[in-house]
């Protein structure tokens, strides 16, 4: 290897030489007799050079950088003319894991690079590129054409290019927030942020960049991640259904090839490279209830009240634009609002938390102290001649802050001390595509700091949200001492699940986008960005009784559940629609609630593990070849499976069950997976399954999160023939007292026979609940009871009810439960 290192290094110190050479040669010559930019592609390989976990190949003008980054990602990077650009990225905050071994070998036809679970080959005679899973020697993706470019001679920079074999039965998910159906085979997408107000079904571009998708054939999985943040095009299969394709309009062609074999272990592993969302406050897991605009105060109030008196949960009011003096952010129209921080108090005693808008477009006004304060300190984005970027949005003529300059992000970030002090709790960042009225968005020409490695807003555009809401958490984190920040972004970028959550945007109120937003959610999901949810409602348009309910039922189960409007439809809380509405909303909502220490786990598993909250069939049963087209269902974590009623007076439908046995959550009628089954949907009836085995634990319900001190926890517990685990986080619910292990994270390992029901729990962390017991409901016994052991200490005092449901109390700290016929 090391003669291999020496002859490669000395071929690609002459890479640039010759490079230079060429320039001459064309800048010597005529205009008229430059030849047109074409294409070019990779050639054979020529050198190779070694550099500890990177591998650098040459083909006599261009360099690729193969990188191991653990054992199942890889990385590729080119260099078309031998110099790669700085390594920096918003998304991956560190590039290199955990590897155990790797070794690269020299064959006859080509170089391989070996983990213990992948191989990346580079074959010597055309520099194709080519992943293969080392069990089964299966070729996961593989290069159609070599990786190629065309030069930008108007921006300078490359347009660059990787083309894949598609496999014949190869199907493809993910890239984040695409509109459509869920798989996205013999489709194309473009990722440029974009404020797509009243989106439709197949509308491409929308708000959030996501260049990640996931594939499975012959029952594998892998992962493609192009961190690349320019404007970039996704193609798989659509124009040649042999092909699928990935291209940028300029930076580097860098991507990250994720290895499976199953599709959860993709997105896992994606959420390592970039980040997974951290702890929100469990108040963030309520019902929330927004509008365009919520004013004045005696409107706000009467808003509250309607959720207090009708006693329907609620934990936020939001809002929007119009608290503000004339749109200008960090004020406040003291006509609507005269004393904010006591209208806040008050809202606060009766538990609603305070949730205000902030957009990135500062008003132009040498009166306005924000705008005095960032044109002091030159915090505003300036175009190429150095005139600031200055654009129409709601406030009138606006500048706005570079927030790719790490010391504007700090400033943005300090900006928010007043609405800490006067108790708001939670910020959302909207139009930060950007959007601007007119023009759609900035100039390609406006520059950016991009924290120092600089670049035009071709190369920022998509990053823009992304750091206005890093900005914004970061600011809040260190304003409010401890307490965990509740951020909430229209745009970004892959991770920006570190630094908030996201809804889908402007949508409409159609059974049509009821069914868009429920795939958008699981697509997000398994993109990476967990906390998503929709407008329930739709933001523009009038839903009727019903959509509105449905609509209720689905966001009862989405990770972000929040009710908006635009300001010129009819108003849309709970109630609004009458009864028999209100009440079933009511239930629903309650339910949330119910299932609150259940939400907040699947949460846990999220933070800590990187799993998906939710999860279409597709994951449960990548095997099975119908699943890739199934897009109804979904489970929320993995014990809860949920099936929405999509059509308008829907008094059944089919649902799809995964392998195993499930419990009707309603009826208890436990029912076979792998196999479809057709369930009545009257209005008050969303579809919803437990996986038996499962332990679902239940607070009471509460108006708000925290209303009341838990003084005992149901575990309903589900019988299944087989072992079945199951977790129960806690904490103190608004803190980062988590990162220094404060909190309890229990386990309960169930098994039954035909004759005996065992529940094992362990306990991980050092916080303590307060409450003392569990109250059990143990569903679908098939057997009598005759003993129950706790510790093997009997227990006396138990019931079966009329649907034989065992019920009984425990200490929190039991180690084993044994029930017996």
């Amino acid at each position: 290897m090391e003669e291999t290192n020496e002859k490669g290094k000395e071929l690609i110190e002459n890479i640039n030489a010759a490079e230079t050479e060429e320039i001459i040669q064309h800048l010597n010559n005529p205009v008229t007799d430059l030849k047109p930019i074409v294409k070019k592609y990779l050639g054979e390989v020529k050198a190779v050079v070694t550099e500890g976990n990177r591998f650098f190949f040459g083909d006599g003008s261009a360099r690729v950088e193969v990188r191991v980054v653990s054992d199942e990602i890889i990385r590729v990077r080119l260099a078309p003319h031998g110099v790669f650009l700085d390594d920096f990225s918003y998304a991956v905050p560190v590039v290199d894991q955990k590897v155990t071994t790797f070794k690269m070998e020299e064959l006859d036809e080509y170089y391989a690079i070996a983990t213990n679970t992948v191989t990346c080959k580079i074959r010597k005679a055309d520099f194709l590129v080519s992943f293969t899973e080392n069990q089964t020697q299966m070729v996961m993706s593989e290069d159609a054409f070599p990786m190629h470019w065309e030069e930008n001679v108007e921006f300078g920079g490359y347009y660059v290019y990787a083309t894949k074999k598609c496999q014949p039965e190869e199907n493809f998910f993910g890239l984040g927030d695409k509109s459509g159906n869920m798989n996205l085979r013999g489709r194309h997408f473009q990722n440029w942020n974009t404020d797509a107000y009243s989106f439709g079904w197949d509308q491409d571009p929308l708000y959030r960049t996501i260049p990640f998708y996931t594939a499975v054939h012959d029952k594998a999985a892998y992962g493609i991640f192009f961190d690349n943040t320019f404007r970039s095009y996704f193609d798989f299969g659509r124009e040649d259904n042999s092909k699928t394709s990935f291209w940028a309009d300029g930076g580097e062609l860098q991507y990250y090839y994720i290895h499976g074999p199953h599709l959860m272990d993709v997105v896992k592993r994606y959420q390592s490279l970039t980040g997974t969302h951290p702890m929100p406050p469990k108040w963030a897991l309520g019902y929330h209830q927004c509008r365009w605009s919520y004013y004045p105060e005696k409107k706000v109030k009467e808003i509250a009240d309607g959720f207090r008196s009708r006693n329907i949960p609620c934990d936020a009011i939001y809002l929007d634009i119009d608290y503000m003096d004339g749109y200008r952010c960090f004020t406040w129209n003291k006509s609507h609002f005269p004393d904010p921080k006591r209208m806040i108090k008050e809202l606060a005693n009766d538990g609603f938390k305070t949730v205000v808008m902030i957009d990135p477009g500062i008003k132009v006004d040498d009166n306005y102290w924000v705008f005095k304060e960032g044109k002091e300190n030159n915090f505003f984005c300036r175009r190429s001649d150095d005139y600031f970027m200055e654009g129409h949005v709601w406030p009138g003529r606006c500048q706005f802050p570079d927030f790719t300059n790490p010391a504007v992000r700090d400033w943005w970030g300090g900006l928010y001390k007043e609405l800490v002090d006067i108790g708001v709790a939670g910020v959302w960042n909207d139009m930060n595509e950007p959007a601007v009225f007119g023009s759609g968005t900035f100039p390609n020409d406006v520059r950016h700091n991009y924290d120092g490695y600089r670049g035009s807003h071709r190369k920022a555009h998509n990053v823009y949200g992304m750091q206005m809401v890093r900005s914004t958490y970061d600011g809040l984190k260190k304003l409010m001492r401890n307490k965990r920040p509740f951020t909430i972004t229209r745009a970004g970028y892959s991770g920006m699940q570190r630094y908030g959550c996201v809804w889908t945007g402007d949508n409409v109120a159609t059974w049509e986008h009821l069914k868009i937003g429920n795939i958008q959610c699981q697509r997000m999901s398994i993109s990476g960005v967990p906390f998503c949810g929709t407008d329930i409602g739709g933001f523009s348009g009038e839903p009727d009784p019903e959509l509105f309910t449905r609509w209720i039922q689905l966001g009862t189960f989405s990770p972000f559940m929040r009710a908006h409007s635009a300001g010129d439809t009819a108003e849309r809380e709970p109630w609004s629609f009458g009864e028999p509405y209100t009440s079933i909303n009511r239930t629903y909502i309650e339910l949330r609630y119910r299932l609150m220490p259940y939400l907040y786990s699947v949460f846990w598993e999220h933070h800590r593990y990187g799993f998906p909250i939710l999860r279409p069939l597709v994951m449960l049963e990548q095997e099975n070849p119908s699943t890739s087209f199934r897009q109804d269902e979904f489970t929320f974590g993995d014990k809860i499976l949920v099936c929405p009623v999509l059509e308008q007076g829907a008094s059944s439908r089919v649902v799809y069950l995964p392998k195993g046995k499930w419990y009707n959550f309603w009826t208890h009628e436990v029912l076979g997976g792998e196999s479809e089954h057709t369930i009545a949907t009257p209005l008050d009836h969303m579809p919803l399954f437990v996986r038996a085995g499962s332990v679902i634990p239940e607070y009471p319900v509460m108006q708000y999160v925290g209303e009341k001190n838990i003084e005992e926890v149901l575990l309903n517990v589900y019988f299944a023939d087989y072992e079945v685990n199951s977790f129960l986080y806690e904490d103190h619910g608004d803190t980062f007292a988590y990162e220094q292990d404060i909190y309890s994270e229990k386990k309960f390992m169930v098994k039954g026979t035909a004759s005996s029901l065992s529940i094992e729990q362990t306990r991980d962390g050092l916080y303590t609940p307060n409450y003392e017991l569990y109250n059990y409901n143990v569903v679908g016994l098939p057997f009598g009871v005759n003993k129950i052991t706790v510790d093997d200490v009997d227990v006396t005092d138990y019931t079966l009810d009329e649907r034989n449901c065992l019920r009984f109390k425990s200490n929190k700290n039991f180690t084993t439960i044994k029930i017996y016929n």
